[in-house]
């Protein structure tokens, strides 16, 4: 039955696109229709395949920004200028499109919403993705567990889920979302202006005597600088796990 079940999920299954939602100038949420889907825990990914008129088919894969929702599922997209996907997700797919899924995928960079150890997200450009699914999850099922996001990314107009994660910061005491600017603030900013370091981390994240589940997600040279830098602070290796990704999806 679990073979049967693993098998399953990795079959493709057609998708619509019901509805988009722009995130910024560069990247927007898909809202999907998936009949059969199977459901998704936060933090997994799928595979998204596109096929031609001439049968040329191409796949990338793209991490799930929703909480589990019956068969509809949200993707968030950032055009790469020199991708073959992204550039037709983020600008041409249309309500009413269909496209391939086959997922969900991933059991290791997860989140279990019963888990009740302070959650420590870290995440940089639009590896804020599989994290925003963590704390939607949070939300839907009512979870009391400490959660704290630091979102790392280059200036305010980058930013992916702006009004949503003010709005999450300021109704619940026990969730915290954390900016870092990298390369410009917004007017009237009080804190620094850079790349994540030691004294920042200590100011914005859980201490590491909270042995906080620390969830990093990023580009590669995010994802390994970041990680490299909580060891450094003294969080426990076992509780760090990591999701990289490189130019040809997330």
């Amino acid at each position: 039955m679990a073979r049967a079940a693993v098998l399953g999920r990795l079959n493709w299954r057609a998708a619509q696109l019901v509805a988009v939602h722009g995130e910024s100038a560069t990247a927007r949420t898909l809202i999907l229709d998936a009949p059969g889907w199977p459901g998704h825990l936060p933090g997994q990914h799928v595979d998204v395949r596109l096929t031609a008129e001439d049968g040329y088919s191409t796949q990338r894969s793209y991490s799930i920004a929703s909480a589990p929702a019956g068969a509809r599922l949200e993707l968030t997209v950032e055009r790469l200028e020199d991708g073959e996907v992204s550039p037709y997700l983020a600008d041409e797919l249309r309500p009413g499109d269909r496209l391939e899924l086959r997922g969900p995928i991933g059991g290791w960079f997860v989140w279990h919403p019963g888990d009740l150890d302070p959650v420590l997200l870290l995440g940089g450009g639009s590896g804020v993705v599989p994290l925003m699914a963590m704390l939607r999850t949070r939300v839907a099922t009512g979870s009391t567990t400490p959660m704290r996001l630091v979102y790392s990314t280059r200036t305010p107009d980058t930013v992916l889920y702006g009004d949503q994660l003010r709005r999450l910061g300021e109704r619940d005491s026990a969730l915290r979302v954390e900016l870092a600017y990298t390369r410009r603030a917004p007017e009237g900013w009080q804190g620094p202006v850079g790349r994540l370091d030691g004294a920042r981390l200590t100011t914005l994240a859980w201490p590491p005597t909270d042995r906080p589940a620390c969830f990093v997600c990023g580009p590669t040279g995010f994802a390994e600088a970041v990680a490299n830098l909580l060891v450094d602070q003294g969080y426990a290796p076992e509780r760090i796990k990591t999701e990289r990704f490189g130019p040809s999806g997330a």
